[in-house]
């Protein structure tokens, strides 16, 4: 993250295509979002949905890991490698697709190594998640729940700080010993889900 921040001029040139990249990523999931926020809500909260997009994103990210080869670094992303990730993140929207782990799928697809493709992500979830919390506290605020509303926005901002502190520490972890363990706990908790669903 400091990288991103560097003032040197070819860290700054560095930055702002970086952030050029940030921009282009967010822009599929800020429309097609805000065109189906009502619908996402309300319609897509069954539990068998979750577990299948738990599970099928789960092995999406080991496979994608396994079968994309490290053909640039993050410095050498294209305004097409941010569209790609950015049209995948819109996949994040169904409950039950990890935000993050989608959007390192794709950066693998495009061809990062682990570490830059969770490194990438964490940037990218800087607007998404403020976006998102904005939204939800615009909602609440229009319908009267102004003091709910500030809290709404004072919790997107902590939860948006300490998942961005809990990435930056995965980030060494996952390039030492890959998604393997993501993959496993999200076939886990499927499991789980479905044995939930039948048993209630």
């Amino acid at each position: 993250l400091m990288g991103f921040l560097s003032p040197a001029a070819e860290g700054a040139k560095v930055n702002r295509r970086s952030a050029w990249n940030i921009l282009i990523a967010t822009i599929p999931i800020v429309l097609v979002g805000g065109a189906l926020f009502h619908i996402i809500e309300t319609d897509l909260r069954s539990i068998l949905l979750v577990a299948a997009t738990t599970i099928i994103f789960g092995l999406f990210l080991g496979w994608t890991d396994k079968h994309y080869p490290i053909r640039k670094s993050l410095d050498e992303m294209t305004a097409k490698d941010a569209l790609i990730i950015g049209f995948f993140q819109i996949l994040a929207l169904l409950p039950g697709t990890s935000r993050s782990g989608i959007t390192m799928s794709a950066a693998r697809i495009v061809g990062l190594d682990r570490t830059e493709a969770a490194h990438f992500s964490m940037l990218l979830s800087i607007p998404t998640i403020l976006g998102a919390g904005t939204l939800a506290a615009s909602n609440l605020v229009s319908a009267g729940n102004v003091e709910v509303g500030r809290e709404a926005v004072t919790g997107a901002i902590a939860s948006g700080l300490f998942a961005l502190c809990v990435i930056s520490l995965l980030m060494r972890w996952i390039g030492r010993i890959g998604f393997t363990p993501f993959v496993i706990y999200r076939m886990i908790l499927g499991a789980g889900l479905i044995v939930l669903y039948f048993a209630a």
